[in-house]
């Protein structure tokens, strides 16, 4: 099967884009869904992405190393008949990033160690992230250091592609987003990254390389991180609006190899989706969406549970999270402001999702398994799935299978996305 990450810029000169979805998730049930769906749809290469905070050298948020990530997504395609060649491996802000406390060289040294990893280990997709300020740097660091820094790991990254054989990955620079993890507030005004400064992480990233020796490499960069103008924060979404990116689209008229990759398309809506991969925006990444419809399922059923099972107890799955968050508040508790009250609906219900860190934790685990059983075999009532799980087709209830309802909920948001790649917006 051909990638269909090598046809994107071609096919948009063409005037016949599609898009592709990226799924940046390591939920087993998030990754589960979507093999499923694929294999459905025989035409489909899936792209799953992990991040350099979720995974890394050193096991990252998630305990799992680039091999041993690979290792956990193939496990499950080959449990649902999924052949390992239709899925992409792609690697999301490899940099600095998960050691900006420490010194530039230090931290520096460990991003060139954790690309090596993941190319090691089958990501043939690689996002060159250098932005991020390191100890005693700004914050956030100029054009060129940027770039210099981006070709030291893409140095690092061709060694350890070549040592191993096969094909040589493919880059994503530029970094006009947020950290890892999105923002953490109401967002009011968010313009588009302006054209003439995409043009510069361009032409200075194509310079550096060359001068590195890195032009052949710099050939396989098949996108640019821009900011298209979409977002969400914590307690609303910022819709995407063509317009706005205009000129942004007419620089891909010029760089005629090139598209550009959108961050933080979740709960954009199917016709805004579509908008943007016809605009030259056709990596379209989502994760938080992903497991905030997952979050969503799993409370609707924890509603419901609390409602027809009589030994349940009152949103024992929700009173669980909530126990498990306060016991652990790394994950959130810098993220999210305001009052007391305000702050549990943000770790219950913000969209972006920080309750997601939670999931894999054993207490949190041993809740959703006692609701799925508690659920197992007990059909729902028609009336009881349109008040607490509306989102979800209410013909599911009777089936009396969890699972299944939660794979739908999950199912609807890929439905989107899947629609916007081929073009449809209806």
């Amino acid at each position: 099967m051909a990638n269909p990450l090598a046809g994107l810029a071609a096919a948009r000169r063409n005037g016949s884009p599609y898009g592709i979805t990226s799924i940046c998730s390591a939920h087993a049930l998030v990754i589960q869904t979507a093999i499923r769906r694929a294999v459905q749809d025989k035409e489909t290469t899936l792209l799953i992405e992990a991040t350099c905070n979720q995974v890394n050298q050193f096991g990252g948020y998630t305990g799992m190393t680039p091999d041993l990530f690979i290792a956990f997504v193939q496990e499950i395609a080959s449990r649902e008949g999924l052949e390992a060649s239709r899925i992409i491996f792609g690697g999301d802000h490899l940099g600095p990033n998960p050691w900006r406390a420490e010194p530039a060289a230090q931290a520096m040294s460990k991003a060139e160690a954790m690309v090596t990893a993941y190319v090691w280990a089958g990501f043939s997709k690689i996002h060159l992230d250098a932005s991020m300020g390191c100890a005693g740097e700004p914050a956030a660091l100029d054009d060129e250091t940027i770039a210099i820094r981006a070709a030291r790991l893409a140095k690092a990254a061709e060694k350890a592609a070549r040592a191993r054989g096969g094909a040589l990955p493919v880059y994503i620079i530029g970094t006009e987003v947020p950290a890892p993890g999105g923002v953490d507030h109401t967002i009011s005004d968010l313009k588009p990254t302006e054209a003439a400064a995409a043009r510069r992480t361009i032409d200075l990233h194509r310079e550096i390389f060359a001068r590195e020796g890195l032009a052949e490499a710099f050939g396989r960069v098949i996108a640019v991180v821009v900011q298209p103008g979409v977002e969400f924060g914590s307690q609303n979404v910022v819709a995407y609006r063509p317009q706005a990116s205009k000129a942004l689209t007419g620089l891909l008229d010029e760089e005629l190899s090139l598209v550009y990759e959108a961050h933080s398309t979740d709960y954009q809506s199917r016709g805004a989706l579509t908008a943007l991969v016809g605009n030259g925006f056709p990596i379209l990444k989502v994760g938080p969406g992903l497991t905030f419809a997952l979050r969503e399922a799993l409370y609707g059923l924890d509603l419901i549970a609390s409602e027809m099972v009589a030994d349940y107890g009152d949103r024992s799955l929700a009173r669980t999270m909530e126990r498990v968050m306060l016991a652990s508040p790394g994950h959130w508790h810098s993220h999210y402001h305001g009052s007391d009250a305000s702050l549990y609906l943000q770790r219950h219900y913000s969209y972006s999702d920080r309750i997601r860190y939670y999931w894999s934790k054993p207490t949190a685990g041993v809740a959703v398994g006692r609701l799925r059983e508690v659920l197992n075999g007990v059909a729902i009532p028609e009336t009881l799935m349109r008040q607490f799980l509306p989102m979800v087709p209410a013909e599911l209830g009777p089936a009396g299978d969890p699972e299944t309802i939660l794979h739908a909920a999950i199912g609807q948001v890929l439905a989107d996305y899947d629609a916007a790649c081929r073009g449809d917006a209806a």
